[in-house]
């Protein structure tokens, strides 16, 4: 069980414009030399990179633990897998609710380590 966050608490993100745009041009590229594949595998490290650079701060200002998120590329291929089956069933139907299911793993994966 995770120790109570401290009154006042909140999260400070310091992922940046840059940092988006080369994740873009990264996934960009994966994107076309896997023929549309990686995009199975991209919602996963779009929405990981700004949690993976957050802090939570207390009220005072003072950084008290960061945000991990805890998954790995077999959890991530196993889970994009059965989703690229359920697309090709549902005729591209599935890809409306993969995007919430994505989110629900990652924050069901993240830890938060102290500081």
């Amino acid at each position: 069980m995770l120790p109570a966050l401290p009154p006042g608490s909140r999260l400070s993100c310091s992922f940046s414009v840059t940092e988006g745009i080369g994740h873009v041009i990264i996934w960009v590229l994966l994107v076309v030399v896997t023929l549309g594949l990686a995009l199975f595998v991209a919602p996963y490290y779009f929405l990981k990179a700004p949690i993976n650079k957050t802090a939570v701060v207390d009220a005072s200002g003072r950084v008290v633990g960061r945000l991990q998120v805890d998954v790995n590329l077999a959890e991530i291929l196993g889970h994009a897998v059965i989703w690229v089956l359920l697309t090709i069933v549902t005729l591209g139907l599935a890809l409306i609710l993969y995007q919430f299911s994505v989110i629900k793993r990652l924050l069901n994966a993240v830890v938060m380590e102290p500081v």
